[in-house]
């Protein structure tokens, strides 16, 4: 009876105690996620606001025709889309467009994300006679008021008039379908004929926290020429300036270096009656390989390396001219590669005299190169540079390399861009999470998924309420957050051990132990069955 009681005993501590402790230290530990607000961003359909202000100029409407204007007029577009039109009487005193830019621009500064058209008299002097919009560097733009919409007409045509033209001036200032379907090319199937969208989002690097910028100065003939470039006042004057425009974007490092005896990895060839050596556009492909293995390792970064490469050729291959795919000779002597960075040959023959002492010192026109590498850097980083609609003239490119409004397309690009690969990052983590029920999940990753989750909730509202600069906040931290998550090394930790293998090392240990246990609850089982017996034997 002592051995019976023993035996109890020990298995209801094993099985009331053992087995509830044992699998509560070996259960995997996932914290909690919000998979209902997770699975709502699979769905998300963003709303894009941007509010512009109508501001009319004497002479453009009656008296009786200002008090029937409507303060406020909302459009929606069919690609979910919405402006906030306002408007607004007011005197312009300038007599030149650029200076009617800066003068309205101090007058009242918008927010980010806005825009304000002001609207001017058909006889105005103020913009040439074959333009009717002129599009500055802040803002704001000037619109003619055609013969159309001449004072006598009603206001019903008047407005009417005007729509088409103030959504022209919005497609090119602000965010249009071709910039978001570009920023969402690497999500969506692009149509065929959309090609314009294609190239753009293949041309330019993709969003990212950090770029890092290399010039670098290749001489492959030392012997010949001695080469002197001011490249830390260049970028000081030229770069610096674009860079401190695009800070709420991203953080830029700049660095540079030159490379002597490197060379293209391409033979040009001559061309007689240019008496010059070309390069076709066919054979750049074959340039970059060859040239990168001499830049450098980048590994130690996570962010996208953005390369402009100075080449000096030889005395031997000089002049050096680049060819297009027509066979013509290329203004810049430049060119760019998608995603990587820029190349521009800098020839120096002018500087071999029949006199000259070899190596020869040049100094290099710092001005001509940074132009050209100014301009790829535009277009790597997404500044797109589309033709305008018929009479519009656009202000030329400023000392800052970037007008406000292609700052707010950028900004409005990016926002878009974040918060769709944010999305993307989150909703693939809670499939993978859900598939793979032996991965931990602790606090800090379940921390990081609900802050990118908010950050996104919250760059949708600021987007769909105009709020520009927030908007690209928030969808910078949901990004950060849910790159965190996503490639946090624990979530690695078990990912190789299923369940087959814990009950596998398990099993060995506590069987030995078991299978006494059970065969004295069986000979219990046997003994207790036995004595019912006897007992209903002796009763009958």
């Amino acid at each position: 009876m002592r051995g019976q009681l023993a035996a109890l005993s020990i298995a209801a501590v094993v099985i009331l105690i053992g087995v509830p402790l044992w699998w509560r230290t070996t259960e995997t530990y996932r914290a909690w996620l919000p998979v209902s607000q997770i699975q709502e961003l699979a769905n998300l359909q963003l709303q894009l606001s941007a509010d512009v202000e109508v501001v009319f100029a004497r002479g453009t409407v009656t008296p009786e025709q200002q008090k029937k204007v409507p303060l406020t007029l909302t459009q929606d577009d069919e690609h979910v889309v919405d402006g906030d039109l306002r408007t607004t009487i007011c005197d312009l005193m300038v007599t030149k467009y650029e200076e009617a830019d800066l003068s309205l621009h101090t007058l009242s500064e918008s927010p980010c994300g806005s825009l304000v058209v002001y609207v001017i008299p058909e006889s105005s002097s103020l913009l040439p006679e074959d333009v009717d919009v002129y599009v500055g560097q802040r803002r704001t733009a000037l619109l003619r008021i055609g013969a159309q919409t001449r004072v006598g007409r009603t206001l019903e045509q008047l407005l009417s008039h005007l729509e088409p033209r103030v959504k022209q001036v919005l497609q090119v200032m602000s965010f249009s379908h071709t910039d978001i379907t570009a920023a969402l090319s690497d999500r969506v199937r692009l149509s065929p004929g959309n090609k314009e969208s294609i190239a753009d989002s293949m041309r330019a690097f993709k969003s990212s926290p950090g770029y890092e910028i290399t010039f670098s100065l290749l001489n492959p003939d030392p012997k010949s020429h001695r080469l002197h470039w001011d490249i830390e006042g260049a970028v000081q004057t030229y770069i610096q300036p674009l860079l401190r425009k695009l800070a709420p974007l991203a953080n830029f490092s700049i660095d540079s270096q030159t490379l002597y005896y490197a060379m293209l990895g391409v033979n040009p060839r001559f061309d007689s009656s240019r008496s010059a050596y070309t390069l076709n556009s066919d054979s750049l492909a074959h340039v970059i390989n060859p040239v990168e293995a001499r830049l450098g390792s980048n590994a130690a970064s996570s962010n996208p390396v953005l390369n402009f490469l100075l080449y000096v050729p030889d005395a031997h291959h000089s002049p050096l001219h680049i060819n297009d795919h027509k066979k013509q000779e290329v203004p810049s002597n430049a060119f760019h590669s998608p995603r990587w960075g820029g190349i521009m040959v800098y020839n120096v023959n002018d500087f071999y005299g029949p006199e000259a002492a070899f190596p020869v010192d040049i100094n290099i026109d710092m001005a001509k190169v940074m132009g050209v590498f100014l301009a790829q850097l535009r277009l790597l980083l997404g500044v797109q540079s589309s033709a305008p609609p018929p009479r519009f003239l656009v202000a030329p490119c400023s000392s800052a390399g970037i007008a406000d409004w292609e700052l707010d397309r950028l900004m409005w690009s990016r926002s878009v861009e974040n918060i769709a690969t944010a999305t993307t990052t989150i909703t693939s983590l809670a499939q993978l999470l859900d598939q793979i029920g032996n991965i931990v999940i602790n606090d800090n990753i379940a921390q990081q998924v609900s802050s990118a989750v908010t950050s996104l909730q919250l760059a949708v509202a600021e987007l769909e309420s105009g709020n520009l600069r927030f908007a690209l906040q928030y969808s910078k931290e949901a990004i950060l957050a849910s790159e965190r998550a996503f490639f946090d090394p624990s979530l690695l930790h078990l990912l190789y051990f299923p369940d087959d293998q814990k009950f596998a090392i398990y099993i060995p240990l506590f069987l030995p132990m078991c299978v006494p246990i059970l065969l004295s609850l069986l000979k219990i089982v046997s003994d207790a069955r036995q004595r019912r017996r006897e007992k209903h034997a002796k009763a009958d």
